[in-house]
């Protein structure tokens, strides 16, 4: 029996896919549930499982676009299992029947000794040729019988394009579905959004100090760290709660606004970025929010993220300071309309009681689309989210650490 597999759908809205890569060659024996192929959605990476176990034969080529519905490959059913045994020991007697030819060994060449007049270059030219950086082989001597003189050295102007005679190549790669849907979603979220960003800078001494207090015990309990994430999302989800605009986006001639905080966070995964979202966020603890923070990173790491939990965010995190990042103006994950940007933490001098000492600061700011979200509200958010980080036991623990951190 031949079965034709066909493209399941991998969510709502996504009417096509790319093969981008088979785990399978054509003809081979797989079983069922294994994987054979991984496919490329605008939303994420998935794997393609076998549906029976038979041999299979391929109908659709790496980085093909192919619609859902549509057939990819056949397995035939009724194909029996090859033996390994047997394979084995056709390849055992293959060997045996190799017979290797002796080679014979090859007469030493005699070796040319290079002169002044073949080009290579006196002992004053090449001193000169050396210290400006150029090969001997790029330079024609106008000595006798093409010697090069002290003079060709003088003269010898280095090339601008490669003096040393380094590698000039280039590489095309086709890029996928996955890359080219997030090129799509960032150049209109540019071109279809009054998008504007405000900055801001926050203390992170108060949260410096709660981590290396109680860091070890939150761990050893709980199983997860206490990273920064757990206070930014309950600083966000505060700021939300005062600032509704922001947790807000447009459709059509409407402004829809939501009671509920879904945080997307921004990971990057092995197929470029992905965005999972942890859902309402207002209910979670610290280390709720710790733990499926770990849980959806981990996910999106090994391409085990799925569509469902990727969509539907009503406000994004991203996180550029892990890869060094000082400052940016990230640009909003529509339908969205604010988007806040971490960045690195770094020791700086700042005023404080009208002195100046040393503190680790972080720089944040706020993207957000002026067509729904005032400056006085974007501001006022962004100051929301910096008082809550600069005084996190009052205003996101009600003063009581040890509850608030279930310790």
């Amino acid at each position: 029996m031949i079965l034709e597999m066909k493209v399941p759908s991998p969510g709502e809205s996504i009417t096509e896919v790319e093969i981008a890569e088979w785990l399978v060659s054509d003809g081979d024996y797989v079983e069922k549930d294994q994987a054979i192929a991984e496919v490329d959605s605008d939303k994420a990476t998935l794997e393609l499982p076998a549906e029976e176990s038979g041999t299979i034969t391929l109908k659709a080529e790496e980085g093909d676009a192919v619609a859902v519905g549509e057939v990819v490959c056949l397995i035939d059913t009724s194909a029996a299992k090859p033996e390994g045994d047997e394979s084995e020991a056709v390849a055992s007697k293959d060997q045996q029947e190799v017979k290797e030819t002796p080679k014979k060994e090859a007469e030493p060449k005699p070796e040319k000794k290079e002169t002044y007049a073949t080009g290579v270059p006196s002992p004053a030219a090449a001193k000169i040729l050396d210290e400006k950086g150029i090969d001997a082989k790029s330079v024609t001597g106008t000595g006798k019988d093409g010697r090069i003189t002290k003079e060709d050295a003088v003269n010898a102007v280095p090339s601008m394009g490669s003096p040393t005679g380094g590698s000039r190549g280039e590489t095309r790669t086709k890029l996928s579905m996955l890359r080219r849907k997030v090129a799509e979603r960032l150049v209109a979220a540019k071109n279809e959004t009054a998008m504007l960003t405000t900055f801001n800078e926050v203390d992170m001494t108060p949260i410096f100090d709660l981590r290396s207090e109680y860091k070890e015990t939150f761990k050893e309990k709980h199983g997860v760290s206490l990273g920064f994430m757990s206070f930014f999302t309950k600083a966000v989800v505060r700021a939300l709660e005062l600032f509704p605009a922001v947790n807000s986006m447009i459709d059509g001639k409407e402004m829809l606004s939501y009671d509920f905080c879904d945080i997307s966070i921004a990971v990057s995964g092995p197929k470029g970025l992905m965005v999972p979202v942890i859902r309402n966020a207002e209910h979670l603890t610290f280390r709720g929010v710790e733990s499926e923070v770990k849980r959806l990173a981990i996910r999106a790491r090994e391409g085990e993220i799925t569509v469902d939990e990727m969509t539907g965010g009503t406000f994004t995190i991203t996180n550029g300071g892990v890869f060094g990042s000082m400052l940016s103006t990230p640009i909003i994950n529509p339908p969205q309309s604010a988007i806040l940007g971490m960045h690195n933490i770094v020791q700086r001098p700042v005023a404080k009681d009208g002195q100046v000492v040393i503190a680790p600061i972080m720089y944040v700011a706020l993207s957000y689309d002026h067509r729904i979200i005032d400056g006085k509200e974007s501001v006022g958010f962004l100051v929301a989210v910096k008082e809550a980080l600069e005084n996190p036991v009052e205003l996101l623990m009600d003063g009581q650490v040890k509850k608030a951190l279930e310790l």
